[in-house]
């Protein structure tokens, strides 16, 4: 099952979705463009459905828009699905989501693969900013890293592999760097993998590989000889973000909305919704009312950056 996580600062309901049933969503007939559908469940009358699926990133900032959309529209009912940015992008391209959430853009192929079927472009709409946090635990003297570390902890070419190469000591005593990272389906994943490791290299072998961003935390929380990375709103008490420099002898920024914004902090990225084209008008609503101030309050509150375009 996939599991959300409360965000930051807000009470949240969360939807479990089966795997089973996402991966049922996901082998719709290619090219069959999904059309929204009336709930015949509403007591109150037909509501209009919007299927939204993708990055595990914006997953519990989806389901606080879902939840507090439907407190102000009642004629439309939002579903949320994590899996990943590819997952999302797989289901907006084989017509089982209307909008795709990723934390890293569309891919040529998939740009091409979406002319290909349905003669039109995906609209990309930025919902807001993210700063990828590197996570150690809360016990751990180290304070800040630079890109060339992390590059080196990371890299398949990387030789960075105990705690003392980076002058401390693990809270344990265990001087091996335990590596924690994502699925390969993971926007998250892509987006590190480009910003921290060379061009044209893959990440080292023999990391451990999580499903989703709360889980990357939670085991770095609990493994006082790990490290990792993940969306700044996921942040618990029993870890620690490190300031990142993006070459030694560079000022360390610390993982926050004002470095961020001001692109000071290295590992900064957008947050993006998908649609096929101009989307229909109540899906159109939708993302419009998520981009107003009701909803970028959301994305604050969540932990991420509002768009202040």
């Amino acid at each position: 099952m996939n599991e959300t996580r409360e965000p930051v600062g807000r009470r949240a309901r969360y939807v479990m979705i089966p795997s089973a049933l996402l991966a049922a969503a996901l082998i719709l007939p290619t090219g069959c463009r999904r059309s929204s559908q009336p709930s015949a469940s509403d007591a109150g009358g037909s509501k209009m459905e919007i299927q939204n699926a993708g990055s595990d990133t914006m997953v519990n900032l989806a389901q606080a828009w879902a939840e507090t959309y439907a407190e102000v529209n009642h004629t439309v009912a939002v579903s949320v699905a994590g899996g990943g940015s590819g997952t999302g992008i797989a289901a907006l391209l084989n017509g089982s989501a209307d909008i795709a959430n990723c934390s890293r853009a569309m891919k040529d192929k998939e740009i091409a693969k979406a002319k290909q079927q349905y003669s039109t472009e995906p609209v990309q709409h930025v919902m807001g900013l993210d700063a990828l946090a590197v996570y150690v635990h809360k016990d751990n003297p180290l304070d800040q890293i630079t890109i060339g570390q992390l590059g080196q902890i990371y890299g398949e070419d990387g030789t960075m592999t105990k705690w003392s190469e980076l002058g401390v000591e693990a809270p344990d005593g265990n001087d091996d760097i335990i590596r924690v990272s994502r699925q390969s389906n993971s926007g998250t994943y892509a987006y590190f993998r480009e910003t921290v490791v060379a061009k044209g290299k893959e990440f080292k072998l023999g990391s451990r590989d999580l499903h989703g961003s709360k889980d990357v935390v939670e085991l770095v929380g609990n493994t006082p000889s790990a490290i990792g990375y993940s969306g700044m709103g996921y942040a618990t008490d029993h870890v620690k973000m490190l300031k990142v420099a993006r070459t030694a002898g560079e000022e360390a920024f610390a993982p926050n909305m004002q470095n961020a914004v001001s692109g000071n902090y290295a590992v900064s990225r957008p947050l993006y919704m998908y649609t096929l084209g101009t989307p229909s008008s109540h899906v159109q609503a939708y993302i419009e009312w998520c981009l107003s101030p009701a909803g970028q309050k959301i994305v604050e509150d969540s932990g991420y950056v509002p768009n202040r375009k």
